[in-house]
């Protein structure tokens, strides 16, 4: 006959007995010792945490024929039918496979029937997974269930649960178990089944473990079969070690050592991924890590060098990785690239990471000051003997460097007017000017500066010209008088964005007279002939049909055209 797991042999018995869940038991016990059990309970946590269990001792107890304080005897008739699984007044149904509509009806025309016990008890595990049609069958039943009749829910997720079944359930939430909790109950079960494990065996197994009591003893079982060999358990120390000293080589070389051990790159990255978050939970809430106290405080001082930000984009990074190694032909690159990526330096990318860096590099050398060997010292007043106060800090500032506009050698040279050709005066001040700004103040004007403006003064100097520059003075033209008043509001604006765009600090002058045009680098094509306007009956000419002038639009003549804009309108014949 097959040996039963450790735990099958070592499930909880009493409430008393169960580990790490002291709220449910608290609320079950007090319930059935005072008389006042609940028809309907809905037990949800994580697999392994005693959600079964506890619902069959509850299930014990309701029928027990000795209670003692809301705990079964364990040793009538009763108690020893309902762990042997042969009672007729606990039934146990797996949602997960009876989800459909004929069973809930099955299980409530049974559930009318009478029992044998004080109450009939339904367990019904994983009914999350029951259909919509199933759970509008099993509602009404709880909601008005008979006298006799206990329903005990069990659930991994319930969030999936509908509503209005939980609202008809008294909840209560199963927890993972403490890790220390966990260490100490796996000392007691191998002491008492005689098994001979090592402290690196108890901390593997709670370590596989993972919070949940079957999944830790189900891991012991497996390490003591192996004769105590933990096997080579997976170190990420040096991960985490390559990820603070922004070493790509070590990150690569962990990664190696890992996969020529035999384990797969897709495990590696989930464990790192844990490993980290661990490490973060340890620097903000280490009462959270499932793990040993000594193991967090290690967790804790890795994590204080790395900093949380670098803990978060890790396992942010890692995540997207593992949703792409779904369909990866090679994962190890995958996960090989993204260690890379966050181990390089971090000043080392051009992304906005990488720029950040650099600042705060920049930012913090800046703040140090100078080396101390270069430091000079401190001036001395010749009058009184005596260090200047904030004498060293002035003599390491360096002087404010006068704003010199030196005269730039790009602008393009002013043509030589000819004979032929009378310059106006507004042109020929112009080009006496001497051009002393930077570059090329004409097109920083048109191209830079103008198109900076902001609101009313973009609109008000959009007509306005550039006409000269020189001596740190630009010299503007407006249309009119008028515009040049409205625009004198806003000049300070334009010195302003002059400073912002070029570097380079101006002052605004206007020009008594309007902009000139560049002259042209070769003789200008001659005008137009002027065009001269038409009178009045040329303009009346327009609405008289004509079969010699041309149609308009599909021909339609003007007015026939604002005739059909204008409906309604009436054309009034007048002097004009």
């Amino acid at each position: 006959m097959a040996t039963p797991s450790l735990y099958r042999r070592y499930r909880p018995r009493r409430f008393s007995e169960i580990k790490g869940q002291d709220h449910v038991v608290r609320a079950l016990r007090d319930s059935v010792a005072s008389g006042r059990e609940g028809q309907a309970y809905l037990f949800s946590g994580p697999r392994g945490t005693g959600k079964t269990t506890s619902a069959r001792i509850l299930a014990k107890v309701l029928n027990c024929e000795r209670p003692v304080d809301g705990e079964p005897c364990c040793e009538c008739s009763s108690c020893v039918e309902v762990e042997r699984g042969v009672s007729y007044d606990v039934h146990e149904l797996d949602a997960a496979s009876n989800n459909g509509v004929e069973a809930m009806r099955d299980l409530i025309e049974k559930a009318q029937l009478g029992t044998p016990g004080r109450h009939k008890v339904y367990i019904l595990d994983e009914v999350h997974m029951l259909s919509k049609p199933a759970e509008a069958a099993l509602l009404k039943t709880l909601e008005e269930p008979p006298s006799h009749v206990v329903f005990v829910l069990a659930t991994t997720d319930p969030q999936k649960v509908s509503d209005t079944i939980r609202s008809r359930t008294q909840h209560l939430r199963f927890h993972l178990l403490a890790p220390d909790t966990l260490a100490e109950h796996v000392r007691w079960v191998a002491k008492d089944a005689g098994l001979d494990i090592s402290d690196d065996a108890v901390a593997a197994a709670v370590s596989q473990g993972a919070g949940s009591a079957r999944d830790t003893l189900s891991a012991l079982e497996l390490i003591a079969s192996s004769g105590g060999d933990v096997g080579e358990l997976l170190r990420f120390d040096e991960f985490v070690e390559a990820l603070i000293e922004h070493d790509p080589g070590q990150a690569l070389t962990a990664m190696a050592q890992l996969v020529n051990a035999g384990h797969d790159p897709r495990t590696i990255a989930e464990e790192l991924v844990k490993h980290l978050r661990n490490a973060f939970l340890a620097l903000m809430a280490p009462n959270l890590v499932q793990l040993p106290a000594a193991e967090v405080d290690t967790l804790g001082a890795q994590a204080q060098r790395l900093g949380a930000p670098a803990l978060v984009g890790a396992i942010e990074r890692l995540g997207e990785i593992m949703i792409e190694l779904r369909h990866a032909p090679d994962p190890r690159v995958l996960v090989e690239v993204a260690l890379v990526q966050l181990s390089r330096p971090r000043d080392s990318g051009d992304d906005v990471a990488g720029l950040a860096a650099r600042v705060a590099k920049l930012e913090k050398a800046v703040a140090s000051g100078p080396p101390a060997a270069a430091a000079l010292p401190a001036p001395v007043d010749p009058a009184t003997g005596r260090t200047k106060l904030g004498g060293r800090a002035q003599r390491g500032a360096p002087a404010p460097e006068p704003a010199v506009l030196a005269p730039s050698a790009a602008l393009p040279p002013e043509p030589v007017a000819t004979p032929a050709v009378t310059t106006p005066p507004a042109a020929a001040a112009a080009e006496s000017a001497p051009m002393v700004l930077d570059g090329n103040p004409r097109a920083d004007w048109a191209e830079r500066v103008r198109p900076s403006l902001k609101g009313l003064a973009r609109a008000l100097f959009a007509p306005v010209d550039f006409v000269s520059a020189g001596e740190g003075v630009v010299t503007l033209s407006a249309p009119n008088a008028t515009h040049r008043t409205k625009c004198d509001e806003h000049v300070a604006a334009v010195e302003r964005a002059w400073l912002d765009v070029t570097g380079r600090e101006v002052r605004v002058a206007w020009s008594d007279g309007p902009a000139e045009a560049p002259a042209p680098s070769r003789p200008a094509a001659p005008a137009p002939a002027s065009v001269p306007e038409p009178d009045h009956d040329e303009i009346d000419e327009l609405d008289r049909p004509d079969e010699s002038r041309p149609a308009i639009a599909g021909g339609q003549s003007v007015l026939d055209r604002l005739a059909e804009a204008f409906p309604g309108a009436e054309r009034v014949e007048g002097d004009t």
